[in-house]
């Protein structure tokens, strides 16, 4: 594991676009896993960036993202549909047609998984995936627990991930419960691993798994270890823990 440890969250977040430019420019069709949420929402603008600047075109990448909520309105702020599109894919070339995103449909979960894990099947090992890390460890949607999802499966949020997730939400109350998530075999099935954490309330997970010489499944993140060509990009906060 390779850790890069930057001065803040600005340069974490450039750094962040350039490996996945330079990654990109050496692939003339690109297949690359994303992450929502706020760690790299930065590093998204710096992709857009350049895009307009025409160092990268979008046309000819695969997008496969980790997650969704269970029983959001996939037009609903708190949606990683929506997410995505704002942040990203609405201001790139993209094929909307290369565009996967877990799509739970609450009465056919069985069937929406089944759907998501062909996608994942037929489109095979990514070039780039980009994962964030929760407090707890959990990497998508993949919480601790006594077993770890290979394939994707619908979950039951933490308690403490529904606490850090209800920022976004009016009150807690309204975090969603349940998501549909890639499981872990899927969620690390790339070419390179780039890792986001940022801010002191990561540096718990941050300086965990930099230290563990075990494979825990109470720190999903754990199992990155298992992993060649993972990038642990942090921000000095994070790192540190000041």
């Amino acid at each position: 594991m390779k850790v890069v440890v930057c001065k803040d969250y600005n340069e974490m977040s450039k750094i962040g676009a350039n490996i996945i430019i330079t990654e990109m420019l050496k692939k003339d069709v690109f297949k690359i896993g994303l992450a929502t949420g706020s760690t790299p929402k930065k590093m998204y603008e710096y992709l857009i960036e350049a895009y307009e600047n025409k160092v990268i075109s979008f046309k000819n990448v695969l997008s496969v993202n980790l997650d969704e909520y269970v029983g959001i309105d996939f037009n609903d702020n708190n949606s990683y549909h929506k997410f995505m599109f704002d942040n990203l894919f609405n201001h790139v070339d993209i094929n909307k047609e290369n565009i996967f995103i877990p799509t739970p449909k609450e009465n056919e979960l069985e069937k929406s998984v089944e759907e998501y894990n062909r996608i994942l099947d037929k489109i095979g090992k990514r070039n780039l995936q980009v994962l964030g890390m929760g407090n707890n460890g959990h990497i998508a949607f993949n919480e601790p627990s006594n077993k770890l999802n290979l394939r994707t499966s619908v979950v039951n949020l933490k308690k403490e991930t529904i606490e850090a997730n209800s920022r976004f939400f009016e009150s807690e109350e309204e975090v969603p419960t349940k998501a549909m998530s890639m499981g872990i075999a899927d969620a690390t099935n790339a070419d390179v691993i780039l890792v986001m954490a940022s801010g002191k309330g990561k540096h718990y997970a941050v300086k965990k798994l930099i230290n563990t010489e075990v494979v825990d499944l109470e720190f999903p993140a754990s199992v990155l270890k298992l992993k060649e060509n993972v990038i642990l990009l942090v921000d000095k906060e994070a790192y540190s823990g000041e």
